[in-house]
């Protein structure tokens, strides 16, 4: 399923969502002057590693700022133009709309602490592997969540791959996204009793956790009360 757009109105201008877009796009760019042997070196560096954290044998190698670090360069850095693209976009249909809610500091601090919480469940999921992990979907994953908490009413147009020029579905974005966490919920069960590779290296678990996290923390922190009004007069879709 890809999200191509949903019916809430933007009202002010989403300027993290872009720092962060044009932030992850700079690095990945980085990421390709370095070239392949470099950049494995890199990885090592500022991805999370699991058994950095808990193989006591390694963990004694690196200090602690090579231990915090990857928990804030791992969520900016990924591996391939449709890891990247498909990152950003998620971000840029969700992002704006959690920004306008919870205002530009929160929703940063949103972000930032969504993906370290996704990285923790992570590691606790993957104890002792030494595959390095990259990619902002646990960040992305929170607001989702926040999303979801957010916006209950809204809905999201998508298509359904191979048929990317139509026909486009109007779901409830409760059942768009709701149906996506079954679904990273549902592989990250499977990737317990499985070897990492059989799932392709994805962090199902780091899905689950910035996603809970994001609904959870926007149930108890204080929002603009602005979306029932402006939903029930503007919300539909135009073309």
């Amino acid at each position: 399923m890809i999200p191509l757009r949903d019916d809430v109105p933007r009202r002010q201008f989403p300027f993290i969502t872009l720092t962060i877009i044009g932030v992850t796009a700079a690095v990945f760019f980085y990421e390709l002057m370095l070239g392949p042997e470099l950049l494995e070196q890199k990885l090592f560096d500022w991805a999370i590693v699991p058994a950095r954290y808990t193989v006591p044998d390694i963990s004694q190698m690196f200090t602690l700022p090579q231990k915090i670090m990857p928990f804030f360069t791992s969520m900016f850095l990924h591996g391939g133009w449709t890891h990247l693209l498909g990152n950003m976009w998620s971000l840029w249909i969700f992002g704006d709309n959690v920004e306008d809610r919870l205002g530009r500091f929160r929703f940063l601090a949103l972000y930032l602490l969504g993906g370290i919480m996704a990285a923790l469940l992570h590691i606790y999921t993957n104890a002792g592997s030494e595959l390095p992990t990259i990619g902002a979907s646990g960040a992305i994953a929170a607001v989702m969540g926040a999303y979801l908490r957010l916006y209950p009413r809204a809905n999201v147009l998508m298509l359904i791959p191979p048929f990317f020029f139509g026909p486009f579905f109007a779901v409830p974005a409760v059942l768009f996204l709701g149906w996506w966490f079954i679904l990273q919920f549902f592989n990250g069960s499977l990737s317990l009793l499985a070897r990492p590779e059989q799932f392709g290296g994805i962090a199902w678990w780091a899905h689950v956790g910035g996603f809970v996290f994001g609904a959870l923390l926007c149930s108890i922190i204080k929002v603009k009360n602005f979306y029932r009004r402006h939903h029930d007069e503007e919300a539909e879709f135009s073309w």
